[in-house]
């Protein structure tokens, strides 16, 4: 069985949710209360030991490059302003891993996307990670999966559990436990994409965290397109489903859904309360807020 090695992180999307604000910054470059979104999920990566991370851009998303690179100019500049605390955040970025880049030239979709990663994923299973979705958890989720894959050598879903009337915004699965696992590992037998509340088999999400085998390229190569005329990676992971085993992990943990507006705020609202340098001044703020006012 081959060692989970690196992750792929999709960052190619055109971010239509936040327009205005991403007509010239990528979404994954929207800042959670001092970090960009996409940072979290490196950081992520980082701490569940993976160092070969490979982020997949498409047109205009060179700040998030920029982020991860060398500044020279800033670091001399807070260097001679004696600026050392600055100076070591701004240096840790750059120091944290090693990463590859490459380009999406069409938004053909989240299968795409990972499809792209083919030549320098090479054949190993390996991790994805969504950045709209941030995991809190006191052992990554991704070293969390990294374990089920190396328990039983196959890919991993990330589930979650949602209210029933919420199940049309998420693919959905329909498994069966695997015993000794306390109900958080089940064998897939099938997934179905957005089903209505009737028709849905359960109300088990998955969310933006994936371990693949390297099959998946070949499958998503033969997948036509679907909704929206894009490569969908459920719809590769269905056809996956035919030919290897398939696991969904309830993780531990609980996840934020910064893809869009309202989950963004609600996100930002709770790592500033968690924040050890501006959380008990906002909480405060908070506290004194007359919300009748609003």
């Amino acid at each position: 069985m081959d060692r989970i090695r690196r992750a792929v992180f999709p960052a190619a999307g055109l971010g239509t949710r936040f327009l205005p604000a991403t007509k010239a910054q990528p979404k994954e470059m929207l800042v959670l209360v001092d970090k960009p979104i996409i940072q979290y999920a490196v950081e992520e990566a980082v701490d569940s030991g993976l160092k070969n991370l490979v982020i997949i851009t498409g047109r205009g998303k060179n700040a998030i490059e920029d982020h991860f690179d060398v500044s020279f100019e800033l670091e001399r500049i807070l260097e001679d302003r004696g600026k050392s605390d600055l100076l070591k955040l701004v240096r840790a970025v750059s120091d944290m891993v090693q990463i590859a880049y490459v380009r999406q030239k069409e938004a053909l979709g989240l299968g795409h996307a990972i499809l792209v990663a083919r030549d320098l994923v090479q054949d190993e299973p390996f991790a994805v990670l969504l950045g709209d979705d941030i995991i809190d958890a006191e052992v990554p989720c991704v070293r969390q999966m990294m374990d089920i894959h190396e328990r039983y050598d196959a890919s991993v879903v990330a589930i979650m559990e949602v209210p029933r009337e919420e199940v049309c915004r998420y693919g959905i699965i329909d498994g069966t436990p695997l015993p000794g696992e306390d109900g958080r590992v089940f064998d897939v037998r099938n997934m179905v994409e957005k089903p209505g509340v009737e028709e849905s088999p359960s109300n088990l999400a998955i969310i933006g965290r994936y371990i693949l085998s390297p099959a998946i390229f070949e499958v998503l190569d033969r997948t036509d397109r679907g909704a929206g005329g894009e490569i969908q990676l459920t719809d590769g992971l269905q056809n996956l489903l035919s030919k290897e085993r398939i696991l969904a992990y309830k993780f531990r943990g609980k996840r934020y859904d910064a893809g869009e507006k309202l989950g963004f705020l609600k996100t930002t609202v709770e790592f500033a309360l968690k924040n050890s340098e501006v959380g008990p001044a906002f909480r405060a703020y908070l506290k004194s807020l007359n919300l009748n006012e609003f």
